[in-house]
């Protein structure tokens, strides 16, 4: 099994103004969405959400800078790791998982031996 980097993109304007309802929408999704991905033969490995951009500390070399690098109308906020057979089942799990008001981007994760 290989592992993937499934990476959440969407609008935090939206999750910025949700209401209770919304958020618990968001998580009833997520939640099928780890039953979902054994129920398919992967497997996650791990995940968590993400605070906005609004927390970010950017690091370029020697020069540190609150906030995001760029300006995006979707920013990364949340992620999954996930086995899979292969990038054809990867990209069936990433199918899978919620991201309501953007997308998400599937990357192998690279092996490193050492």
């Amino acid at each position: 099994m290989a592992k993937y980097l499934i990476l959440i993109y969407e609008s935090e304007q939206v999750w910025e103004s949700a209401s209770e309802e919304q958020w618990q929408a968001a998580m009833v999704e997520h939640e099928r969405f780890t039953q979902q991905v054994p129920e398919q033969g992967g497997k996650i490995l791990g995940g968590e959400a993400l605070q906005p951009t609004s927390t970010a500390t950017a690091v370029r070399g020697d020069v540190v800078t609150d906030g995001p690098f760029v300006e995006t109308k979707e920013a990364l906020g949340a992620y999954y790791v996930v086995e899979a057979r292969d990038l054809d089942h990867a990209i069936a799990l990433a199918k899978l998982c919620p991201a309501g008001t953007g997308g998400v981007e599937l990357r192998p994760i690279m092996e490193v031996d050492g």
